[in-house]
């Protein structure tokens, strides 16, 4: 993982998340924060809200009202880094269709998480996905859309792998609990869902890399209301309680609270109680692909 991340997304979303907390640590309104920096109060709400980023001396200014001037060099570091950086995904022509709004956030803090982990229930997950599996969910989800918004939507999840899994440095730590079912289905029939079991026992292999499966012998389980992913950020950005990402057909959820986010990580927990050892997915993934 890089100790230093460089997405504008994220660095301007922690900084809007440390910001808030500091104002209400203070007992502080937006419009009294905005009377402090000569701004209004919708203005510090465009910076709370990861809109805008403040001016340096707007920044100096709010810390110091919150009270803790001796943090400015650090902030001061992450918005020029904000101001700077460029994200991924920008070097891509990627449509609204292809790339709604709603999941750029998602794809700035993926590509700078320390660790990712997921449950799916139907699916393999994105970023362990070979390119005829990708094609074949696509169209079973939306079987209607053009043979290029397909191509251009398995581009995006392949541009995502590389990313993550490719990022220089270390890599995010990937912990994957995916259900029996989800590994037995023969998604885009039985010759593409074998080459994606192989390519999962191929991932396994790596040592950042950890993949479970829940037996369908389990039964009812904590994750039966459906898949998600809890993605946790480096030290760097400081008291980040980190982000919970559910998707759904219309639009993705993210979850940033503390208390939400502690439901689904004791969740996650006892998911990967429930789930084969870590050590027995490569004999059982290799069962499965047989009995296909």
């Amino acid at each position: 993982m890089s100790s230093s991340p460089s997405s504008p997304t994220v660095l301007k979303r922690w900084i809007a998340f440390e910001l808030r907390k500091l104002r209400e640590l203070a007992d502080l309104s937006r419009a009294d924060a905005g009377r402090a920096v000569r701004g209004s109060e919708q203005g510090i709400g465009h910076i709370e809200n990861g809109r805008s980023l403040p001016g340096p001396l707007q920044l100096d200014k709010l810390l110091d009202l919150y009270g803790v001037p001796e943090r400015s060099e650090f902030f001061q570091q992450l918005r020029a880094r904000a101001k700077k950086g460029k994200d991924w995904w920008i070097n891509f022509d990627f449509t609204s269709e292809v790339l709604p709004e709603y999941f750029k956030l998602f794809l700035g803090l993926e590509s700078c998480a320390a660790s990712i982990e997921s449950f799916d229930a139907q699916v393999v997950s994105g970023l362990m996905q070979t390119k005829p599996y990708t094609e074949a969910v696509i169209r079973g989800v939306e079987p209607e859309i053009p043979e290029e918004e397909v191509q251009r939507r398995v581009e995006l999840r392949l541009a995502r792998q590389r990313e993550v899994l490719g990022r220089a440095g270390q890599p995010p730590l990937l912990w994957s609990v995916i259900h029996e079912s989800a590994l037995r289905t023969p998604v885009g029939g039985v010759d593409v869902a074998r080459e994606q079991l192989r390519h999962l026992l191929h991932l396994v292999e790596e040592p950042h890399i950890t993949v479970q499966v829940l037996p369908m012998s389990v039964g009812a389980h904590t994750g039966i209301e459906g898949a998600f992913i809890y993605l946790a950020f480096p030290p760097e950005l400081e008291n980040d309680p980190g982000t919970v990402y559910v998707d759904t057909r219309v639009k993705g959820y993210y979850y940033e609270q503390p208390e939400e986010i502690a439901v689904y990580r004791a969740a996650m927990r006892r998911l990967q109680a429930q789930a084969c050892q870590p050590e027995e997915t490569p004999a059982l993934i290799s069962r499965i692909a047989k009995e296909l």
